[in-house]
């Protein structure tokens, strides 16, 4: 069992916890858009960790697996063709007829 005094402690540590949480609650509004970037930046770091966290040993070696062991071609640009009105975007050559436009945008590829 707890004495009086560290009873007493306690709870004091506890509503001021309490109170803290309330205050940073209630002010959200003004704190959350300069810290929201910062804490989605921590929080990426710390559940995705990239090649800077690694030993310095295995650095190299994993940028050198990353560049020479790509087995997959690099993706092909998608057109934007139009023609008599209507859009088409591909990934071959504009068809016959039709004219080339630069793509604006974001693009989304479907699986085949």
């Amino acid at each position: 069992m707890r004495s009086t005094r560290e009873r007493a402690l306690w709870s004091i540590a506890l509503a001021l916890l309490l109170a803290a949480a309330a205050a940073a609650w209630w002010t959200a509004d003004q704190w959350l858009p300069q810290a929201g970037p910062w804490a989605d930046q921590a929080w990426k770091k710390i559940t995705r960790p990239g090649p800077d966290t690694l030993p310095p040993g295995q650095q190299a070696g994993q940028a050198r697996a990353a560049r020479g062991g790509a087995s997959e071609p690099l993706p092909v640009e998608p057109r934007k063709c139009v023609q008599d009105g209507r859009v088409t975007y591909t990934d071959q050559p504009c068809p016959k007829g039709s004219r080339e436009q630069p793509v604006d945008g974001a693009v989304t590829s479907l699986p085949k």
